[in-house]
């Protein structure tokens, strides 16, 4: 496929929030589906063209970091016979689109009203001109804590098991938001059956690593959004969390790091030394495979 060959219209896609235009820039770096494709178009009339001669360690963490979570969930998701499958926060990531061109699934893909107009812009200019889907899209705006909406939107699906899926969707919210969402998910598994997978299990980490610093800007987003204090104190704190929200887990997924394109580029960007620091400082974030305890 040709990345230049469906990329017909200069529309303006400057209502994209910064943050979710950073995410999208550096997942440009990576062969996530269609991310190379929309960097390009978010950044017209600039020409986007990932600069693999990089020297910043920071900059190659964060890349594989993203680019290692989102292949996370596509572990836990492929090995799943479930053929409904709701992406919740999706923000500007297109595994709906991507699954929905390879697989017979129904795959409905949500965010924010914001984002989804922006998004649905997006998907007319990156749908290939020849494209048969084998399967269904939607793209839907949704606030996955409105729990009428929640079901409403789940009413779309055919009759049988669904998958929910999200990254970078907890450390946005506080315990009572994580618990509103949780039964929201509690119900409509408990109606049809399935399995929710979470790449969102953050720990916080009292470990400083002054060649990883981020800049203030993102500092500053962080301690906007109040990421670390959403984070879970530890896994253990993070699993009795949601046995006593009624999951317990069912798969985790192991490291992706081995398959991430970027990770080349990080050892190249470190020394031994580096190396071994980030090694031994343990993971701060894991993917799993919830399901129902009863």
């Amino acid at each position: 496929m040709n990345n230049e060959e469906f990329l017909p219209n200069n529309r303006d896609y400057s209502s994209i929030s910064p943050s979710a235009r950073a995410l999208l820039l550096l997942k440009g770096f990576t062969d996530i589906p269609f991310a190379l494709e929309a960097a390009k178009l978010i950044s017209r009339p600039d020409q986007y063209q990932p600069d693999f001669s990089i020297k910043d360690l920071a900059f190659w963490a964060r890349v594989l970091h993203f680019e290692s979570r989102y292949k996370s969930i596509n572990q836990l998701l492929d090995s799943l016979p479930v053929q409904n499958i709701l992406e919740i926060s999706s923000g500007f990531s297109f595994r709906g689109l991507s699954s929905v061109l390879n697989k017979e699934v129904y795959y409905i893909d949500t965010d924010l009203p914001e984002v989804i107009a922006t998004k649905l812009s997006l998907l007319e200019d990156l749908l290939p001109y020849d494209a048969i889907p084998h399967g269904e899209l939607e793209t839907l705006a949704l606030n996955a804590l409105d729990e009428a909406a929640f079901t409403a939107t789940m009413n779309h699906f055919p009759e049988s098991e669904i998958v929910i899926v999200n990254e970078g969707l907890l450390v946005y919210l506080n315990m009572d938001e994580k618990r509103k969402l949780c039964h929201n998910i509690r119900e409509v598994l408990r109606q049809r059956g399935g399995y929710w997978i979470t790449a969102d299990i953050y720990v916080k980490s009292s470990k400083s690593f002054p060649e990883l610093k981020i800049n203030d800007e993102l500092q500053e987003f962080l301690r906007g959004h109040r990421i670390d204090e959403n984070k879970f104190n530890s896994f253990e704190e993070a699993a009795a969390f949601f046995k006593a929200e009624g999951f317990i887990i069912d798969k985790e997924a192991e490291a992706e790091h081995q398959n991430s394109g970027s990770l080349k580029y990080l050892r190249a960007n470190a020394t031994q030394e580096q190396l071994a620091n980030l090694r031994s400082a343990g993971r701060v974030r894991a993917t799993w495979r919830l399901k129902l305890a009863d």
